[in-house]
């Protein structure tokens, strides 16, 4: 009986250096897994389920109270051998915004425009032009350093607009400028907000 409490002694002393064996009288061993405490028991933080990202409206549209009128485009050519060229630019107080890669349009001034073009300036836009007043509209978009160029356009009176990022409110501003052509004019024309 001796013999069994000193080896009962011997197996609890050589279990509890090691660690993460136990050692048996008969000389087997046999690996346990290691258990480290460390006080509190780490509970798994929840995961936060994600929102679903909704996109954001687009801005309203306002209805346009001028009707599209026929006869007044009917007078105007599409066509012609005037250009346009400049730069949409933003001046801002850490530096010059470059308009790159913007959209530029060239639109005749017509009671028609007239309306887009002062609801624009006031930050509303109208709803969608009419396909035939498109028809009249020249467009490009600017290079890498904003500038643009469009040419083959009819003389006459027009609105060139651009449009870019203000970096301080991350809201689109607009430029327009009223520009008159004579046939075979070439104009230049910065476009800043």
């Amino acid at each position: 009986m001796k013999k069994r409490i000193i080896a009962g002694a011997l197996l609890a002393s050589v279990v509890g250096l090691s660690g993460c064996q136990t050692y048996y009288p008969s000389g087997t061993v046999q690996r346990t897994p290691e258990v480290v405490d460390r006080g509190e028991s780490e509970k798994p933080v929840p995961e936060k389920p994600e929102k679903p990202s909704t996109p954001k409206p687009p801005p309203q549209r306002v209805e346009r109270s001028v009707a599209f009128p026929a006869d007044e485009y009917a007078a105007l050519k599409k066509t012609g051998t005037a250009a346009i060229s400049g730069r949409l630019t933003l001046p801002t107080q850490g530096g010059t915004v470059i308009g790159a890669g913007e959209t530029i349009s060239v639109a005749p001034v017509t009671t028609y425009s007239a309306e887009a073009a002062e609801r624009a300036l006031a930050g509303r836009a109208v709803t969608k032009a009419d396909p035939k007043a498109r028809e009249y509209t020249h467009t490009t978009r600017s290079n890498d350093e904003g500038y643009f160029v469009l040419r083959n356009l009819p003389s006459g009176d027009f609105y060139v607009s651009g449009s870019l990022i203000d970096p301080n409110t991350s809201k689109r501003r607009i430029a327009i400028k009223e520009v008159s052509l004579g046939k075979g004019e070439s104009k230049e024309v910065q476009l800043s907000p």
